[in-house]
């Protein structure tokens, strides 16, 4: 079914910008993703986190309804990621509601709720789900405050938009070993069975930190999928990122493309080719530079900046001729001491620097040609082209192939200077055409290098947020995912299913959007809450020592509630 339209429309009313300051420090990243594969392995995750892990209750008090504690505790990413955590959000602050007779001393069932884009403090969950489950079913709740929300964002920080692609990374981190901590609470006090769910953001993160409960748990993701991947490259999200930052970002500092490109990886095959395409760029434009440089005669007919530059290798059996021609002035703004290596009329050899300057400075000339729409005058062309266009081409390099559609998208995207001899083709590479179509890319997005940064995106996010990446939780049985068919938030069509990645989990689908399922169906999420719970205690207790499939009262009106 198409994505829905109301979320589309949701979507676009709100006019907040996420990861406006990029990508994030590129060895904070590394860290991340270091540690991603710590945590990510139960046995080794469940030990950072020990049972006694000192938790501070700040306040309680007795309702009418319920009996609710307030507490805090230092969140653990700070002890094995020191500095990546901003001061404010340290504090995990947190609210326990507990009734005020458990029905069965042997069936104390907790379920944590974690939040959803959005969901500051604790009112809208206590509201609407918390408060409902324990009328309901005498089911407890621990509300957990979400790192950068509420209590715990930065002062700087406009609503819920976080400033870096890391903030997210880390905000799962916490997630992930702040409930641990919770769950540990519950157990020493007596409490279970034990539950985790979410709604949207949260309920991915519920299925990130039930991966690392060494035990039964009962786990509800609802409105959430598989990986976090197609939320911010293919969802009406995407369109609420700062991409131009990114991107600017992403090509400005080579760290990002020859370091943590390598340390990421797209977890569904559908994007194996664009990830591959990541992570021989760097490769492939050194490729091309040698190339360049290699040439056997430098021709330099005019050092004047106002005359065409040509730069020519010999033909020879194996590789036909090919030029490469400058026009115009040093629009491309290139340092002196580059410039003149360039234009030197010995053999040259770039380093790394000199590759990356050149490279950037491609890019950002581009971009501003298509953006600023200069004249005619002050216009870039980069090209190389064959001798002899009649003839086919044996073989090329992939850093040929690269700069053939710099050359493409420039003739596509700006009128080309008449005083060149163009006869690149209108139609880009037979190769890159075949990767766009392998590509299930945002159409809007069509010039190659935001596609590298959107396809950057999706590796980082799949590395840290894919389920697949993850140790599948102790028991899948205990599992009921809640989807929505039209959720045009969360597509699912490019991911691997939940029911692959976690055999024996049950989902369930729902006829609606993403916010019209939120809006309409908080009814259904609790009776899926309440329905795993039911599983959980059949598991806990025999059914012999249940009255009539329901747990006994024998004794409960004397026992005193923990």
């Amino acid at each position: 079914m198409p994505p829905s339209r109301l979320d589309g429309l949701y979507r676009s009313l709100l006019l907040t910008k996420f990861f406006c300051k990029g990508w994030g420090k590129p060895e904070n990243l590394e860290r991340l993703f270091a540690f991603r594969k710590i945590i990510s392995n139960r046995a080794a995750c469940s030990k950072l986190v020990p049972p006694d892990y000192p938790i501070e209750i700040t306040k309680e008090e007795l309702t009418s309804d319920c009996k609710i504690l307030e507490g805090k505790f230092k969140t653990p990413l700070e002890i094995y990621l020191p500095g990546l955590v901003p001061d404010v959000v340290q504090n995990a602050h947190f609210q326990i509601m507990l009734p005020h007779k458990w029905n069965d001393e042997r069936f104390k069932p907790i379920c944590i709720h974690l939040a959803g884009t959005g969901d500051h403090y604790f009112w809208k969950r206590r509201n609407l789900i918390a408060k409902p489950l324990l009328k309901e079913a005498n089911l407890g709740a621990i509300i957990l405050e979400n790192p950068f929300y509420g209590a715990r964002k930065p002062k700087d920080q406009r609503a819920s938009s976080l400033h870096n692609v890391s903030d997210i990374f880390v905000m799962g981190g916490c997630l992930v070993l702040e409930s641990l901590v919770l769950l540990n609470w519950c157990e020493q006090n007596g409490y279970g069975p034990l539950g985790i769910t979410g709604l949207s953001m949260g309920g991915h993160m519920a299925s990130l930190a039930a991966t690392n409960w060494p035990k039964p748990l009962v786990v509800v993701p609802c409105l959430s999928w598989s990986t976090a991947s197609s939320v911010f490259t293919e969802g009406v999200m995407s369109t609420s990122i700062n991409w131009d930052v990114l991107e600017t970002q992403y090509f400005s500092d080579g760290n990002y493309r020859e370091r943590l490109s390598k340390m990421v990886t797209v977890v569904d095959d559908a994007f194996v080719a664009g990830q591959t395409f990541i992570k021989n760029f760097n490769q492939s434009v050194e490729e091309l530079k040698q190339d360049i440089c290699q040439t056997n005669d430098l021709i330099n007919e005019d050092p004047s900046p106002d005359v065409n530059l040509t730069v020519i290798r010999e033909t020879t059996p194996e590789r036909e001729q090919k030029r490469i021609h400058i026009n115009r002035r040093n629009v491309l703004n290139l340092s002196e001491p580059l410039l003149n290596k360039l234009l030197s009329d010995v053999k040259c050899e770039l380093d790394q620097t000199e590759i990356d300057e050149l490279n950037l400075k491609i890019q950002i000339a581009l971009k501003n040609y298509q953006e600023e729409k200069k004249s005619d005058s002050d216009k870039l062309i980069l090209e190389v082209k064959a001798e002899d266009t009649s003839e086919a081409i044996p073989s090329k390099s992939l850093g040929s192939k690269i700069m053939e559609f710099i050359s493409w998208s420039q003739s596509t995207n700006v009128n080309t200077n008449p005083n060149s001899n163009d006869t690149t083709s209108s139609t880009p590479p037979t190769e890159l055409t075949s990767m766009e179509k392998r590509e299930p890319i945002d159409t809007t997005k069509t010039r190659w290098w935001e596609r590298e940064a959107l396809q950057f995106m999706r590796g980082m996010m799949d590395e840290c947020t894919h389920l697949k990446n993850f140790s599948v939780p102790y028991d899948t049985s205990l599992i009921i995912a809640v989807c929505a068919k039209d959720d045009a938030y969360i597509p699912r069509d490019s991911c691997s299913s939940l029911e692959e990645i976690w055999p024996g989990a049950e989902v369930r689908y729902l006829d609606a959007g993403h916010v019209s399922a939120y809006v309409l169906h908080q009814k259904l999420f609790r009776s899926c809450i309440i329905e795993a719970f039911e599983r959980a205690r059949k598991k806990m207790i025999p059914e012999s020592e249940c009255v009539h499939g329901e747990p006994s009262r024998t004794d409960t009106d004397s026992s005193k509630q923990k």
